[in-house]
């Protein structure tokens, strides 16, 4: 019964991109950049799942290093596990994949603004920042960098942007990308200060890549509800395209969910919400509006959950926002195990020439 509950969920989203799916399959295929974006913790599994679709991807991204408290590039991932990671990053180098690893300020293990904050406040700092990522890329032979700094103020905003300019100098002048990981916003100011920190004019003028982050419109401390709906998806590629050009957009596309339960929503992949779906003999419904599923349930231990997450369906519904949008394209949040129709429709949406295409491309000034 729990399969042919998710056989409807899957038809139903199918449902309300038949249309649109129709005049796709007559248009000429054409380049799309899809980054697979895998943080450290499921770099195995990530990279398998990509070398398996690797026609569908064009670049990955693990999101692997870190700041030291005294702004210092480090890694994220246990000293144990760097040599699985060097393995697989060169299992994803020989087919031909561009490598642009991500940098975040995570210090010991949580998001932290005072190591950012000392950078961009002191010229000194920033030019040694600047430079010590530049040797990073050169020293590891990377295609570039993807700079993820969240939970800025409002008064970094000119800071953030000479350091974003900066870093694209040194990077471009030894013919590597810069990419940056931006919130989704509809308006230059956001709903919070964090929006406001990140100029999406300047950043598009001086970064090859613009990531916006198009998920956690609903996130682990808010009410239940679909992480990223199509029609706020919608409203943030027409802001993002009125400041940065549309052949640098990326855009982030979540594959996993959340369990609320008490005032809290835990992170959690697709495989775990068919698990849960199954385990409490509750089918997943299909909200049409925001294309996303979900379903509530009942623990053992009387608790309500609400989960919302990510399937097939509702990837596809924002892969075809990309597509009418004509932006650059996409990059897979590969939280855990996600869907594996996700792949297909992928490929049917936003078909890529293939990895080798992109293997010896550099950045341009």
């Amino acid at each position: 019964m729990a399969g042919v509950a998710w056989l409807a969920v899957v038809l139903a989203g199918a449902v309300a991109v038949t249309v649109t799916m129709f005049s796709l399959r007559s248009s000429p295929a054409r380049h799309t950049t899809v980054v697979a974006s895998m943080p450290y913790w499921n770099f195995e599994h990530g990279t398998a799942t990509v070398l398996a679709h690797r026609d569908a991807v064009t670049e990955v991204s693990p999101w692997m290093y870190g700041l030291a408290a005294d702004g210092q590039i480090d890694t994220q991932y246990p000293a144990g596990q760097a040599a699985a990671v060097a393995r697989d990053i060169e299992r994803l180098r020989a087919a031909g994949l561009r490598v642009v690893p991500s940098i975040a300020n995570i210090t010991a293990g949580k998001w932290a603004y005072q190591p950012v904050h000392q950078m961009l406040h002191s010229p000194a700092l920033m030019a040694r920042q600047v430079a010590a990522i530049v040797a990073l890329v050169q020293r590891h032979d990377y295609a570039g960098v993807d700079i993820d700094y969240e939970n800025l103020h409002a008064g970094d905003r000119q800071v953030f942007s000479r350091f974003v300019r900066d870093l694209a100098a040194g990077l471009h002048a030894h013919g590597k990308l810069l990419s940056v990981a931006v919130f989704a916003k509809t308006s230059n100011a956001g709903t919070d200060p964090r929006n406001l920190a990140q100029d999406y004019a300047a950043i598009g003028q001086a970064a090859d890549q613009v990531r916006l982050m198009g998920y956690d419109y609903h996130w682990a401390t808010s009410a239940p509800g679909p992480i990223a709906p199509v029609g706020w998806i919608r409203d943030v590629l027409r802001y993002a395209r009125t400041q940065i050009p549309a052949s640098k957009i990326i855009l982030g596309i979540p594959l996993y969910g959340y369990d609320w339960s008490g005032g809290h929503g835990t992170a959690i992949s697709w495989l775990q919400a068919l698990r849960l779906s199954r385990q409490y003999h509750v089918p997943p419904r299909y909200n049409v509006t925001s294309q996303a599923p979900w379903f509530s349930y009942t623990d053992r231990a009387g608790h309500q959950h609400t989960v919302w997450f990510e399937n097939e369906s509702s990837s596809r519904a924002k892969f075809d926002l990309a597509q009418g949008a004509g932006i650059a394209g996409v990059y897979l949040w590969m939280y855990g195990y996600e869907d594996s129709g996700t792949w297909s429709a992928l490929s049917q949406v936003l078909p890529t020439s293939g990895p080798h295409a992109l293997s010896t491309a550099k950045a341009v000034p």
